[in-house]
């Protein structure tokens, strides 16, 4: 029988159904996911925990619509993703999702202000501007609008990650391992930043960690372990 959590909404903000995540080389198939389930309400904070190869990024992947699943569901904000292709997933993510990864993913050949003006843009936003250059004042980067990537320090890039991911108001913002990067000071701070607009916001967050401290800052804990979902206390 399969772990599985309960239902905490009536109306999730992300609903799990029974995903399966499996692939085959050349030694056989492989059981990344084993029948994962649970749901995610509005406004709660959630971290996917577990080691290392443990499938907490494949599932992260999976619940924003970059990789699919062998069998199973997702639903994002009540739509199925899987019954959606891929251009109809890409836009329901622009519209509904907010992204911060380990390795920042800034554009190299953009300024701080333009990575950030760039989802808005592509929203068709007219504010774009002044929108973001609020936004990167919020996180203390008012006086690095101009500057690239490569001239901004690791924390930094980061700050102006959480900018670009937050400048939309997203319903769920999905982040993996954000601190990965960081030493442990510079992650303490871009990680209470973090939660603090998610509060700002009314954002679903779902996080994937190992960090033990991380994830005790979150209502949930999901571990997954060996492929299989339960939830942590």
């Amino acid at each position: 029988m399969s772990e599985s959590t309960t239902p905490v909404d009536s109306n999730p903000v992300i609903a799990v159904d029974h995903v399966v995540k499996s692939v085959s080389d050349s030694t056989g198939q492989l059981d990344i996911l084993r029948d994962i389930h649970f749901s995610v309400a509005p406004r709660q904070t959630l971290a996917l925990v577990g080691a290392s190869g443990s499938g907490k990024s494949t599932l992260l992947s999976i619940i924003a619509g970059l990789d699919t699943p062998s069998s199973g569901t997702v639903r994002l904000a009540g739509e199925d993703l899987f019954a959606l292709n891929e251009d109809e997933r890409a836009a329901l993510r622009a519209r509904k999702l907010g992204f911060v990864f380990q390795s920042f993913q800034l554009l190299a050949h953009l300024s701080a202000l333009e990575n950030v003006m760039l989802p808005l843009e592509l929203a068709g936003r007219k504010d774009a501007r002044k929108t973001a250059t609020e936004m990167l004042a919020r996180v203390g980067l008012g006086a690095r609008l101009n500057h690239y990537p490569k001239l901004l320090s690791g924390g930094e890039q980061q700050r102006v990650a959480l900018a670009r991911a937050f400048v939309v108001q997203p319903a769920v913002l999905l982040a993996d391992e954000p601190t990965g990067s960081l030493d442990y000071a510079t992650g303490e701070k871009v990680m209470e930043l973090m939660f603090q607009l998610n509060r700002e916001q009314g954002t679903t967050l779902v996080l994937v960690t190992h960090d033990k401290g991380i994830a005790a800052r979150c209502e949930r804990r999901i571990a997954i372990d060996a492929g299989r979902a339960h939830e942590a206390v």
